[in-house]
């Protein structure tokens, strides 16, 4: 099993992979957290495998993180991207077995 744990910013539009598909392992559990008030209206988007964003989930306001977990879930790239103005920090978590 392994567990990386990063910590990143980005600033306004930009965007980059978090997560890169795993090769031998197999993903089990991810998350995703915008360290942000959660009255803010900072949205990023965090895609599956598409880094034209084109389908995407929405981090904003109540809304600050995304967590799945078991055997069905997503396996390629994880991007996210920061939509507002303002730099935003992220924490990400994912577990390999």
């Amino acid at each position: 099993m392994v567990q990386s744990v990063i910590y990143t910013s980005l600033p306004p539009g930009q965007q980059k992979i978090f997560f890169e598909k795993p090769c031998v392992l197999h993903r089990i559990y991810f998350k995703i957290v915008a360290l942000l008030p959660q009255t803010a209206g900072y949205p990023s988007k965090i895609s599956f495998g598409d880094p034209m964003f084109y389908s995407y989930f929405v981090l904003n306001g109540m809304n600050t993180y995304l967590e799945s977990r078991g055997e069905g879930i997503f396996q390629g790239n994880i991007w996210v991207r920061n939509q507002s103005n303002s730099l935003v920090g992220y924490t990400a978590t994912e577990t390999l077995v």
